[in-house]
């Protein structure tokens, strides 16, 4: 895959990357080693920077910010109150700096922006009369609260010795496995609810709200519906069932709470068109933002869209396979009512 540095605008002066989406390397046929290997380890690469960045917050939250276990086997106000304190502040200081640097400073102006227009200063349609503030509050009141109900649940699971365990000195092997796995499950998880999502039905009562964001954000990522919020976090409940140590649920948690601010950052990456920057988009969810009906999963599984038949690469052939599945879709649901 090329460097997505070239500068590589539409006549409306919308930025898209100069190649199209490729399936992962160890998901070609045949495998190549060195092709994995550089997708595993390379930059950017499965493990850095993202997955590595989210894992440090893990790291964080684990040793500076965790009740001690054996305070967790009753459910107590003051140590879920240190979870929710800890994760509301986190989430400020990660998505609003993000939106401090992209959007308030302009600190690298309309440089990888996908999309010339910036989210709308005032709507009355929105709560609040604006989408930055109605992305704030449903992130921090809805989301984070939502997040750390999921938390406190899991860790008193474990304090009580109810759930499959493992420690680093039983199995270092599926200890290491595990970690590695987790954005992977995630990447299954979230497709799978997000296909549920845009079921009619739950789409009107809840997914709507995420979808008022066409022009995205930092603070659009966890811009979500309750409803959504409990299915979108109910990843951590894998653990539930696996054997797992309990920081491999706080690296599941943090992954679920703070992946969607670059993921939906409207930017490629952190630099100046045609410099190598830091690659933070994803590309193939502004897409889904954009159309609605493709791209389900995110950027680092595009195999499960590919299967399904709901893979948009931006090319204008992936369009027009779109556009005519959502008219055969929209013919067959005629012909059904007839």
């Amino acid at each position: 895959m090329d460097e997505p540095t070239a500068v590589t605008r539409d006549e409306r002066g919308n930025w898209s990357p100069n190649y199209l989406e490729q399936l992962p390397a160890p998901m070609v046929w045949p495998p190549r080693l060195l092709g994995c290997l550089k997708w595993l380890f390379g930059w950017p690469g499965y493990l850095w920077p993202w997955n590595t960045v989210f894992l440090g917050f893990a790291l964080i939250a684990w040793f500076f910010f965790l009740p001690p276990m054996e305070a967790m086997k009753t459910f107590e106000p003051g140590w879920i109150a240190l979870i929710f304190v800890r994760n509301l502040g986190l989430t400020i200081l990660y998505f609003g700096g993000l939106h401090l640097w992209f959007y308030m400073l302009k600190g690298q102006g309309t440089d990888y922006r996908y999309s010339t227009q910036l989210p709308p200063d005032k709507a009355k349609s929105r709560h609040f009369g604006k989408q930055v503030r109605e992305n704030v509050f449903w992130s921090l009141a809805s989301g984070v609260t939502i997040w750390t109900a999921y938390e406190a649940v899991t860790w008193w699971l474990y304090a009580n010795e109810m759930l499959p365990f493992i420690s680093w000195a039983s199995n270092p092997v599926w200890f290491i496995a595990l970690i590695v796995l987790i954005p992977l499950i995630r990447e299954v998880h979230f497709y799978l609810v997000h296909r549920l999502l845009h079921w009619q039905p739950l789409y009107r009562a809840a997914h709507y709200l995420h979808h008022r964001n066409v022009n995205i954000g930092p603070w659009s990522g966890l811009s979500m519906h309750p409803i959504e919020h409990l299915l979108y976090f109910s990843g951590v409940i894998v653990h539930w069932v696996i054997a797992s140590h309990p920081f491999h649920a706080m690296f599941h948690l943090c992954h679920l709470g703070f992946s969607p601010a670059a993921g939906h950052a409207g930017f490629e990456e952190i630099g100046k068109e045609g410099k190598k920057g830091l690659k933070i988009g994803a590309y193939m969810h502004f897409l889904h933002h954009r159309y609605f009906e493709c791209n389900y999963g995110g950027d680092g599984l595009p195999i499960i869209d590919k299967l399904m038949g709901t893979f948009h690469d931006g090319s204008p052939e992936a369009h027009e396979r779109m556009t005519r599945r959502l008219r055969e879709r929209r013919w067959a649901r005629q012909a059904a009512a007839t």
